[in-house]
């Protein structure tokens, strides 16, 4: 018993390595982030608005915890998620904070009503009207993101290049947009941009990690 004892303590305490790792809002924000592609530390500073030292102290713990790793490129050292089960445990935390904190669901609805373009349709509803090829989907978020991975039928089109391409998109089709997830609001101002060129557009919730998710409950249920 004492032997199985001692097993299970170091058990939860290597479990634990993770859960204090995670503990950090700036580190799980590095997480999402790198979840859309491999980023370099000055990209991530960018990103996420904090100094380049700050940046690589946060890396520094999430490669003691295995969950990235890093490569050099030339002067560059750039980060990636050491496995997709680390964006798939991240979906997982967003689906459970906003199930069970309702702060994150007042967060969510307040935001909601200071940009109304953000109602989104649901992907069910855009499976169905794509197959019947009754709407574009576009992805704005940078093109590196999305030669990475991107929805299946998506067209890359960046919120920064985004003027540029509204005489080409299509007047007599719905516009969907989408980027980086729930919590990133790229795809909610695309909406607003279209939308006041007199465009038909939408927006759905999720990102790619959240559509390969809902894809492959799709196909199991078909079976």
């Amino acid at each position: 018993m004492r032997m199985e004892r001692r097993w299970k303590d170091q058990l939860y305490q290597e479990f634990a390595r993770i859960g204090k790792c995670l503990s950090s809002p700036k580190r799980l924000e590095i997480i999402d982030l790198l979840a859309q592609g491999p980023k370099s530390v000055d990209l991530i500073s960018k990103n996420t608005g904090m100094s380049v030292a700050n940046v690589s102290q946060h890396l520094q713990t999430l490669l003691e915890a295995r969950l990235v790793q890093f490569t050099k490129k030339g002067n560059y050292v750039i980060y990636e998620l050491a496995d997709l089960s680390v964006a798939d445990f991240m979906v997982s935390l967003h689906r459970l904070g906003e199930n069970q904190l309702v702060e994150i669901q007042r967060m969510k609805r307040d935001i909601l009503q200071l940009h109304k373009s953000m109602e989104p349709i649901s992907l069910e509803v855009l499976m169905d009207r794509m197959e019947r090829g009754e709407v574009l989907l576009i992805d704005v978020r940078p093109t590196a993101e999305y030669e990475k991975a991107h929805i299946p039928g998506a067209v890359s089109t960046p919120i920064d290049d985004l003027e540029k391409h509204l005489s080409s998109l299509p007047e007599d089709r719905d516009i969907v947009a989408y980027c980086r997830g729930p919590y990133c609001l790229m795809a909610a101002r695309a909406v607003e941009i279209m939308k006041e060129k007199g465009l038909n557009a939408f927006r759905i919730e999720e990102g790619v990690h959240e559509w390969h998710r809902f894809a492959n409950q799709e196909a199991l249920l078909e079976q």
